[in-house]
């Protein structure tokens, strides 16, 4: 017998929406003219309006397996097509075309309180879903207490579910998706809603679920749980798979679509450059020890983020800064510039060229965005911020002279540092009889 727990074949899913053509154009009185007709259409039924259908494709030829025991990530921007494809397979909605099979009893999560009855109480819902599950009364008697503890309601297990509040719902939602054993468990962005001690109760739980070898399929914009989570990841894009890999590298990949891959941003008009009437950012610049504009660094080397700034006003104590994130958009670092030549010193009116220094065997192999940054400390004033201002990857070397030695597989971790390592070898006398330390070494 297969292990496939899902099977995806071709997927897509088409919508027809209706689009207003009228792009604007004509004089003011034809525009005027134009939105009086509107108006009598809206009241009329017989009023005819400039829309036209146009075929939406949310999900486009999708294709996959997952197995017995996965536990999948599915990830992409907003509008991507996942919870489109979350539903094809949860039965929700059918496909235009393709086929999607389920091999296994399956639970959903997709929506606060999707599946439970507003009217009826927690009491009633746990038993009502067990039964769609196709489970026996005494199955889920079993399971009662251990539910309602997780979900922290038993103050409320008999009041009418449309009282609860959304903490509520998706704590008790989540709680009976994950305790009533389905072979299979989709979840779609329900940790959105729960405080942070119950996010990780979630994560403990589905990392449970996998471990017993019950499938999950988990969507979710929080890439740090995904990693946690999923060894496997699934990178949809306008409804097309464009990743499907390991956690760590298809996360790499698809959060580098539409972000920033050059290692430089210039302005050359200083009138539009980032800034007020104080300071205005002239570039930023990713720089190898050799002076060259970079977009992808040696993990071993150093290497050095530029600012070069305009100042238009003297008296100012300015404080360039650069926050550095990692593709998964977590913080690695934020750091001042802090040359002591300029510290605590007003600056003269003129163009200043910073440079922070990155030492080589710190940042892990993957892709990296910055913020810029420029502040008065006294008195506290922002006079620019840029956002994802510049991005650049960091690759390790196949060599075996970095961290990475000679493993081969994925290594987690923000940074990598080269650790100094020192090794004792006490070599054991012929004959002589085994100690073990407290430790469990032998010696």
């Amino acid at each position: 017998m297969s292990d496939v727990r899902i099977r995806a074949e071709n997927l897509s899913k088409k919508y027809m929406i209706s689009v207003n053509k009228d792009d604007g154009s004509g004089s003011l009185a034809e525009r005027l003219n134009d939105a009086a007709k509107s108006l009598v259409r809206l009241r009329s039924p017989f009023g005819k309006q400039n829309l036209v259908k146009e075929e939406l494709w949310p999900v486009k030829n999708v294709s996959f397996e997952i197995r017995t025991g996965e536990v999948v990530g599915i990830i992409g921007r907003n509008g991507a097509g996942k919870s489109t494809l979350l539903k094809i397979l949860s039965r929700i909605t059918d496909p235009t075309s393709g086929r999607a099979q389920i091999f296994g009893r399956i639970g959903t999560l997709l929506e606060v309180g999707t599946g439970f009855h507003p009217e009826l109480t927690g009491r009633d819902n746990i038993y009502l879903s067990g039964i769609i599950l196709g489970m026996k009364k005494a199955e889920i008697s079993r399971k009662f207490d251990e539910i309602v503890e997780f979900a922290g309601i038993d103050k409320f297990i008999d009041t009418p579910v449309k009282r609860y509040s959304s903490g509520m719902y998706v704590r008790l939602a989540f709680a009976v998706g994950a305790h009533l054993e389905p072979e299979i468990l989709i979840v779609d962005e329900v940790l959105a809603v729960g405080d942070s001690q119950f996010q990780k109760k979630c994560l403990d739980k589905m990392e449970d679920i996998g471990e017993h070898g019950r499938t999950v399929l988990f969507v979710s914009h929080n890439l740090q749980a995904i990693t946690r989570l999923c060894k496997r990841v699934i990178c949809l894009d306008n409804g097309k798979v464009i990743a499907d890999g390991p956690a760590n590298q298809v996360v790499s990949t698809c959060m580098s679509v539409g972000a920033p891959s050059r290692g430089f941003k210039e302005w050359t008009d200083l009138s539009t450059a980032p800034g007020d009437d104080v300071a205005r950012l002239r570039a930023v610049r990713v720089k190898t020890i050799d002076g060259r504009i970079a977009d992808v660094i040696d993990i071993r080397q150093t290497f050095a983020i530029e600012f070069e700034i305009e100042v238009l006003q003297p008296g100012w104590v300015l404080t360039p800064k650069i926050e550095l994130y990692s593709d998964t958009r977590e913080c690695i670092f934020e750091s001042f510039d802090l040359d002591p030549d300029w510290r605590r010193r007003p600056r003269p009116v003129g163009r200043y060229v910073s440079r922070g220094w990155i030492p080589g065997n710190l940042l892990s192999e993957r892709a990296h965005v910055m913020n810029a940054r420029c502040v008065s400390i006294d008195p506290y004033r922002v006079m620019f911020k840029v956002q994802d201002v510049l991005g650049f990857r960091v690759v390790d070397s196949p060599t075996g002279d970095s961290a990475r030695g000679d493993f081969m597989g994925d290594m987690l971790g923000l940074v990598r540092p080269m650790l100094k390592w020192t090794t004792e070898f006490v070599p054991r006398q012929e004959g002589a009889n085994i100690k073990r330390g407290a430790a469990g070494t032998v010696s």
